[in-house]
């Protein structure tokens, strides 16, 4: 409905972005440099951010770029894959290619399965150096490594980066590619409501998103042509109700 009133081919902040059509955030760009850096040089990399900001798409996008002949990406998420399969991938490993292990929600992960990362770094990163280890999680994932039991495993860490969250400069420029992409005009969104849907979205892509696609549809239920601070400020009510 709100695309047909806004005059947009695809709904502009929806969640399947292709990657060729990333916005090039702060956030993103040194997540995948450091990927780069990690493919070139072999190790631990450690990723955290709060919820929402990107780091899974980050790596997706990074994983886009990698020769396949060269490097494959096996992602890994606590919530849905066993230590046993992490395991199973982990032994599996052809060693022609360089691995790039990534466990996702790593925060979850307990001090057991902690500790055997680091004998299995120093079981599989031979002469070879064929594998690496991208531990992802939120914030509270570095205090956990801070706690003496795991300083082996951080010692082993040669690259890191915890995400700042998108910013309104970032958050602007955002908006406006996205409504340009989908053919709509940048002037649907007043600057005010811009302005009003960065404050509410706590630095998170994702709720971003979930805020400027909300106010869409109440902005077309109400055949508003332009989205207002009040529309916007509806949207987020809702999002916050769910």
């Amino acid at each position: 409905m709100f695309k047909h009133f806004y005059g947009m081919s695809t709904n502009p902040f929806e969640k399947g972005i292709k990657e060729k059509d990333a916005y090039q955030s702060k956030d993103l760009k040194e997540m995948i440099s450091r990927l780069e850096y990690l493919n070139e040089n072999r190790g631990i990399g450690l990723f955290t951010a709060a919820p929402g900001s990107g780091k899974t798409f980050a790596l997706r996008c990074f994983a886009k770029k990698v020769n396949p002949n060269l490097t494959k990406v096996i992602y890994l998420c606590f919530t849905t894959v066993t230590t046993t399969e992490f395991y199973r991938q982990s032994i599996s490993i052809d060693k022609r290619l360089h691995y790039i292990l990534v466990w996702d929600e790593a925060q979850y992960l307990n001090n057991d399965i902690l500790k055997d990362l680091k004998l299995l770094m120093n079981f599989s990163m031979d002469s070879k150096d064929c594998f690496s280890l991208v531990l992802i999680g939120q914030p509270i994932l570095n205090n956990i490594l801070e706690k003496q039991i795991h300083e082996a495993l951080k010692q082993r860490i040669i690259i890191n980066y915890n995400f700042e969250g998108i910013s309104e400069d970032e958050s602007i420029e955002y908006i406006h590619t996205r409504l340009s992409l989908a053919g709509a005009s940048i002037e649907i969104f007043d600057k005010n409501a811009v302005l009003a849907a960065f404050r509410s979205c706590m630095g998170s892509v994702r709720r971003l998103n979930m805020i400027l696609y909300k106010s869409l549809i109440i902005g077309a239920q109400h055949e508003k042509n332009i989205i207002d601070t009040d529309i916007i400020m509806a949207a987020a009510n809702e999002i916050s109700l769910l």
